[in-house]
């Protein structure tokens, strides 16, 4: 792809940006120059060399608080401070934490401000990380909130389609499975409403995209449709963004039972695909992707999670105050 791809985006913006000290609670929070300027940094810190990372951040701490399990998040956070030099404290498991006692969130959150420079939190309710901002004077960066919002998963996957695509603008965009529960398409969404995109939403009807993101995505002017079958617009889009059915996100567990199958992308169902398909997926899989699409040019998803890095390393310089 052309290497000054990014910079064409952002040279205009790029001395008018101000993170530092601020929270990334919804991916709402930031404009598309923003969101342009982050894309930029990202590509920046990726040209690095590890050496060059390292130290960065020397000195500053990170506190990871993971109320929800994680792999992806929780690893790529931890592994993008230490790769600048910084340190993380924290956890993964509330059952080893005061919550257990009966701690509130809110106080939780006022007493690690006082040990860390900035706090990445998830969390299954929906709404904790605005409480946690609400509570902190350290910068609160959402690593999930319920079925709410994952603005960092967003930013590396405008990152991915703008490394696979070179562009975008004016992509045709599928996204696949559950569309209800699934903050990753909910986040993913609202940040396409900034670009000329069609989107693609394909789910059964108990996990169709809600009502909420349809009526502001078409008040924003984009073209957006439903379908119930990956087949409809498999041979019409650029991306392809497979998510898992979420059985943790079920009241009602005959619910999952009803849906849990539903879409399954196999090899030979990508027989008919547009050369520049790129397939990605937020992770884990279960099911919905065979392990043969590995073998593909069109699978993505791996690559997608690896973006993680750099995008996550942009955002903690900025709100730090490292300029690159």
């Amino acid at each position: 792809m052309n290497n000054n791809l990014f910079i064409s985006l952002s040279v205009p913006l790029i001395f008018n940006m101000h993170f530092k000290d601020r929270d990334l609670i919804s991916i709402n929070d930031l404009s598309k120059e923003e969101i342009l300027f982050l894309l930029d940094q990202a590509k920046k810190v990726e040209a690095f060399s590890h050496a060059k990372r390292f130290g960065l951040l020397q000195g500053k701490i990170m506190a990871s608080l993971f109320f929800e399990p994680s792999t992806r998040t929780r690893l790529s956070f931890s592994s993008s401070m230490e790769g600048l030099g910084g340190r993380v404290i924290g956890f993964d498991d509330e059952k080893t934490t005061s919550v257990k006692k009966g701690e509130s969130l809110f106080d939780t959150i006022k007493m690690v401000e006082q040990y860390a420079d900035v706090i990445v939190m998830r969390h299954p309710r929906d709404g904790a990380a605005r409480l946690a901002a609400e509570a902190s004077s350290k910068p609160i960066i959402n690593a999930g909130d319920g079925a709410n919002q994952h603005p960092t998963q967003t930013l590396l996957d405008l990152f991915s389609i703008l490394k696979t695509q070179g562009k975008l603008e004016g992509l045709n965009i599928a996204m696949v499975g559950d569309l209800k529960y699934g903050r990753t398409v909910h986040s993913l969404a609202m940040a396409l409403s900034h670009f000329d995109c069609n989107l693609f939403f394909v789910a059964p009807p108990m996990l169709r995209m809600p009502k909420q993101y349809l009526d502001e995505l078409r008040r924003k002017g984009m073209t957006v449709s439903e379908h119930e079958k990956m087949e409809d617009v498999l041979g019409k889009v650029d991306v392809l963004y497979m998510t898992r059915i979420q059985q943790e996100r079920f009241p009602d567990p005959a619910d999952y039972e009803k849906v849990k199958h539903v879409y399954r992308l196999t090899r030979k169902g990508l027989t008919n695909v547009k050369p520049n398909l790129k397939i990605m997926h937020p992770l884990p899989r279960i099911n919905e992707i065979s392990t043969l699409v590995d073998e593909t040019p069109y699978a993505y998803y791996f690559q997608q999670a690896g973006n993680g890095i750099p995008v996550r390393q942009a955002l903690i310089l900025q709100i730090m105050g490292v300029q690159l």
